[in-house]
């Protein structure tokens, strides 16, 4: 099954974050998306402000679906997003399911 079509897990209790070799088992099938220490992110590049909200406003909306948010920053045009499961103090397959779900944002 693709990383899109899976639906997060609860994991608010904690648990054990993925093991190096799965994290770059899984960084393969989110393009575009690097590793940061304990975290993955991507930087977006939209038209202008309003554009770069709008997408914002869509990434809210998929993150409250599937009760997986990631951290935003807006430079203008420039949206940066990470993920990282905070109960586990590293990455967890739903951080890789947001990333897939993300990159099919029509922007």
């Amino acid at each position: 099954m693709e990383l899109h079509e899976k639906k997060c897990v609860p994991c608010e209790t904690g648990g054990a974050p993925l093991l190096d070799n799965e994290v770059r088992q899984y960084l393969k099938r989110v393009p575009d998306w690097k590793l940061t220490g304990k975290k993955i992110e991507r930087e977006f590049v939209l038209k202008n402000f309003l554009e770069a909200v709008k997408f914002v406003n869509k990434v809210a909306d998929l993150a409250e679906r599937e009760g997986h948010h990631p951290d935003f920053q807006i430079h203008w045009n420039k949206v940066l997003l990470e993920l990282w499961t905070h109960s586990m103090g590293g990455l967890s397959e739903n951080d890789f399911i947001v990333a897939a779900k993300i990159n099919n944002i029509k922007m």
